[in-house]
């Protein structure tokens, strides 16, 4: 795939029509030759694998390559490269891996240029330099750009497949007990039928009308469910030793409205043995259907709350600059990110009473909550105490954000909020999560955010002015 780049025709017709040579020299573009390679590519070679070392510069002489970065399993495209463009330079001047691959999307015919020959020409040639820094610079901004909606979309997606887990759980425990409920209400319908048609005593009557005036009052009982459970067992041996049939079916909603042995032993010496059976299957299907209701009730509520912590994250039909309520908005993010610390986090607040609310762009603002705390879900791989905290401070907030994670090791500290800069493996990460929330704090809100971290603890301080019109916040 590589030929020595010693043609001088071939350096004419070529070379000089690459802007970044405009510049040179013969004698320099020459020198520059005998220095580099030609490379040849065809369609779906990779000439440039994302992480790697990044050692050479590449200019396109003929053909097309398409510049694309790995994001978990999606493969983002960022820009292509065409005949007299350049690439390379970012990972050359750092002396770091390739943040992005490159593919050949047609025969492509590249020149390969070393570290010690691209030093050369940076010294020899200010307008090559130059042009060199103009471009990183755009590459930045228009990199920056692309990564920073695919992220957005990206996160979108998560949220919502987050979301519809959680939502999807008490719609199905909703479909599965109305159903039931219909059972229950027909169950109860002729039951009610029954017990009309039996031929009671004054006195059971008496305990009947007792019974059925008690039941708006009935709730289900506070304690444990292990405690409920022991009851469960009681209540059907109980039930099945006096011979109430389907015994099995009633206990459980029985005991979860509070009833034990001793209170259904006064029923078995007022009823007759052949109105007893009826009287608690009645009874039963009463409290079997209560129970589904509040099921149903429990369940409408948590999707109740998820929408209603959406509409508030995403301030819906709002404008943009809005006076946040930190602590609700903190509050919403754990709603929308609940998927992710149900299954082992555990989460502290401690939100000073009366906090002011705090002029800002509120949908920006709860992406920054995002951003950090959903970091620190993945620094504690799932498992650990997630703090959240908030007080005044004179004429701003306070907002932190701290983990039991391992830490940030201190040689990549003063990185953490570079853009692209990821301790993530290669594909798991744009590196631009900590860049835009410090963007947004910084620059858009006139805030600050700094950290403190060492093993078995990570903590992110953002202080705010509770208006934008304030002025920037001093250090600590």
């Amino acid at each position: 795939m590589d030929q020595p780049a010693s043609n001088l025709d071939w350096i004419d017709k070529v070379l000089r029509h690459v802007p970044l040579f405009a510049g040179l020299t013969t004698p320099g573009i020459e020198a520059l030759c005998r220095s580099s390679a030609r490379l040849k590519a065809q369609p779906g070679d990779l000439v440039i694998e994302e992480g790697t070392p990044g050692d050479t510069l590449l200019i396109v002489l003929s053909g097309e390559l398409e510049i694309t970065k790995r994001e978990g399993d999606r493969e983002i495209v960022l820009a292509s490269r065409k005949a007299g463009e350049f690439l390379g330079e970012m990972a050359l001047l750092e002396q770091s891996p390739r943040s992005a691959s490159a593919r050949a999307v047609q025969p492509t015919e590249l020149l390969q240029i070393g570290p010690e020959a691209f030093q050369s020409l940076l010294e020899s040639s200010p307008q090559t330099a130059t042009t060199i820094l103009r471009t990183v610079a755009s590459r930045l901004r228009s990199t920056e750009a692309s990564l920073v909606q695919s992220d957005k979309l990206a996160a979108l997606g998560t949220l919502a497949a987050g979301l519809a887990h959680e939502l999807n759980n008490p719609a199905a425990a909703i479909q599965s007990s109305s159903a039931y409920l219909r059972e229950a209400f027909e169950k109860w319908r002729r039951l009610t039928a029954m017990l009309s048609g039996l031929d009671l005593a004054a006195e059971e009557r008496e305990q009947l009308a007792t019974l059925e005036a008690g039941l708006a009052d009935q709730a289900t009982s506070a304690t444990t469910d292990a405690s409920t459970g022991v009851e469960e067992t009681r209540l059907t041996d109980y039930l099945e030793g006096i011979g109430i049939k389907q015994a099995w079916e009633i206990a459980p909603a029985l005991a979860a409205f509070g009833w034990t042995i001793e209170r259904v032993e006064p029923l078995v010496t007022v009823f007759a043995k052949s109105h007893l059976d009826p009287v608690l299957q009645w009874l039963g299907s009463v409290l079997v259907a209560r129970q589904l209701v509040d099921e149903i009730t429990v369940c409408s509520k948590a999707i109740s709350e998820i929408v209603r912590a959406v509409k508030s994250y995403a301030y819906l039909d709002q404008g943009p600059v809005q006076d946040v309520d930190l602590p609700a908005s903190l509050e919403d993010t754990l709603v929308i990110l609940r998927h992710k610390l149900k299954h082992g986090i555990e989460v502290l607040s401690d939100f000073e009473a009366g906090l002011p609310r705090v002029e800002a762009y509120a949908g920006e603002l709860n992406q920054v909550w995002t951003n950090l705390i959903d970091n620190a879900i993945q620094a504690m791989d799932g498992k650990g105490v997630l703090e959240l905290r908030a007080r005044r401070l004179g004429e701003t907030v306070e907002v932190r954000i701290a983990d039991s994670g391992p830490g940030i090791a201190p040689e990549i500290a003063p990185k953490v909020f570079d853009p692209f800069f990821t301790t993530k493996p290669q594909g798991k990460g744009t590196g631009l999560g900590l860049h835009i929330a410090h963007n947004i704090i910084v620059n858009r809100h006139r805030g600050r955010i700094e950290f403190d971290s060492h093993p078995g603890r990570t903590e992110f301080r953002i202080v705010l002015p509770i208006r934008l019109s304030s002025p920037k916040p001093s250090g600590r």
